[in-house]
């Protein structure tokens, strides 16, 4: 029986594979002899690079290596080396990055962490240096860009990949890609809405849907679950962009453009590519529905899913107006969201009435549900009548505007035309309705479109 390799780092090891792109074509327009050159000249930039920076060769195959770093500094170092040097030949050579804690065996290494770096390499360009989060991790991601979420060939898990450097290559050759926000609490009722928001966007013709209701009612939720569901349409990635934070309508397409890492404009980048963007949290920034609308014509395989508080008011928009939970979803969503808090919660009549006293409205619920560290729910229920010093103390990761249900209102309130707050603020009949030539009109959620940007 052989022995394990003696100069390989063991512990956490950082992984390099290389790739030449394109070799078959530079074969052919270089010829056997100048392409022959051309590959040993590659193979002594890259072997003279690695060594400097302590890295292993494992194996070499054709033009690919494989290479092990004892830290991931030193394999980004050398990468970034490499691909310099490399810059002025005819050669173009795409690298993929990931640190693990791989077995050893009499062949070298062993396990996923193996499989992980080479497909990540498989699916970056030539001149282009893929990173793991798990390397980004250890080495800060100031010289990095995230690419997002990435499914990987082989790979059950989706992958958040990083680029060394700012450079703009085309979308990488993953399965799906996508940048959604990965949750850190199930997906619990919507199974209905889910499956109809996901058939509405599938519709022929259907390119723009905006999932509309009040503040807390899921819209965030469903329209990521929604968009995790459709990835697999869209070969050029699902991309989420959260307009929660904008205050100017001028910037959302600059927001967006962020998102996807555009540096010459948004609809250049996606051109013909087929894609989702998701644009959370509209109702602030609506005055800039006509540009995001543009999109659609600039770019003919572009879908648009949208939550907002409103309608975007634009031609060729479906609407889905996001209702609260049935009741047995609601009293599903408080247990869930209280066993996050209570493992040993259990359901009562006080949760089931609890449920109807707000309404079944997810945000107030997952406030409710957060108290019972402290509440039984008989406590909770009781205390319901001042239920907005009750329903604070949301989780810190939530928007602030979610973090309590005073804060949701206010929020809301922000966004209303001076003449819907005048209407709030005189007596209630005042709220309720207003008179105006013997009509009466109804203020509700449902704002009518605001007047038109000047």
């Amino acid at each position: 029986m052989g022995s394990v390799r003696r100069d390989l780092p063991t512990g956490t090891v950082t992984f390099l594979f290389t790739d030449v792109e394109g070799s078959t074509r530079l074969l052919h327009e270089l010829g056997a002899d100048e392409y022959a050159d051309a590959l040993a000249e590659h193979r002594r930039i890259l072997r003279q690079a690695f060594g400097a920076h302590g890295g292993v060769e494992v194996d070499t195959q054709g033009d690919a290596f494989f290479v092990a770093f004892p830290t991931a500094p030193g394999a980004l170092r050398a990468a970034a080396e490499g691909l310099e040097r490399l810059a002025p030949g005819p050669i173009r050579v795409r690298m993929g990055v990931h640190t693990g804690t791989p077995h050893m065996a009499e062949e070298g290494y062993v396990g996923v962490d193996v499989h992980r770096a080479a497909r990540i390499a498989a699916c970056g360009h030539g001149g282009q240096v893929l990173v793991s989060a798990s390397t980004a991790a250890l080495v800060g991601t100031d010289e990095l860009r995230d690419l997002g979420e990435h499914r990987l060939k082989d790979l059950s898990a989706r992958e958040r990949i990083y680029q060394l450097g700012v450079d703009d290559f085309p979308p990488l050759k993953s399965l799906h890609q996508t940048n959604l926000p990965i949750p850190s609490t199930p997906f619990v009722g919507r199974e209905k809405e889910l499956a109809e928001v996901v058939g509405l966007a599938s519709q022929q013709g259907v390119r723009l849907l905006t999932l509309t209701g009040p503040g807390g009612t899921g819209k965030t939720r469903l329209a990521a679950a929604a968009a995790g569901e459709l990835a697999e349409s869209y070969p050029h990635g699902v991309w989420w962009v959260p307009l929660g934070a904008l205050r100017d309508w001028e910037l959302v397409i600059a927001t967006a453009g962020q998102a996807l890492g555009a540096k010459n404009g948004l609809a250049d980048l996606i051109s013909d590519r087929s894609m989702l963007l998701v644009f959370d949290n509209f109702e602030q920034v609506v005055e800039a529905a006509p540009d995001v609308a543009g999109l659609l014509t600039s770019c003919p395989k572009l879908d648009l899913l949208v939550t907002s508080r409103e309608p975007l008011h634009v031609t060729g928009e479906r609407e889905y107006a996001v209702p609260p939970f049935v009741h047995e979803d609601a009293v599903g969503f408080f247990l869930a969201r209280a066993r996050t808090v209570d493992p040993d919660f259990q359901a009562d009549e006080a949760v089931s009435e609890i449920c109807r006293q707000l309404d079944e409205l997810p945000l107030a619920l997952e406030l409710a549900a957060a108290r019972v560290k402290a509440l039984t729910s008989a406590q909770i229920l009781a205390r319901l009548e001042q239920r907005l010093p009750l329903l604070t103390g949301g989780a810190r990761d939530l928007p602030e505007r979610q973090r309590t249900l005073r804060a949701t209102i206010g929020w809301s309130h922000e966004l209303l035309t001076s003449e819907e707050r005048g209407l709030f603020a005189g007596s209630t009949s005042r709220v309720r309705q207003r008179s105006s030539g013997g009509a009466t009109h109804t203020i509700s959620w449902r704002w009518q479109k605001r007047p038109s940007r000047t």
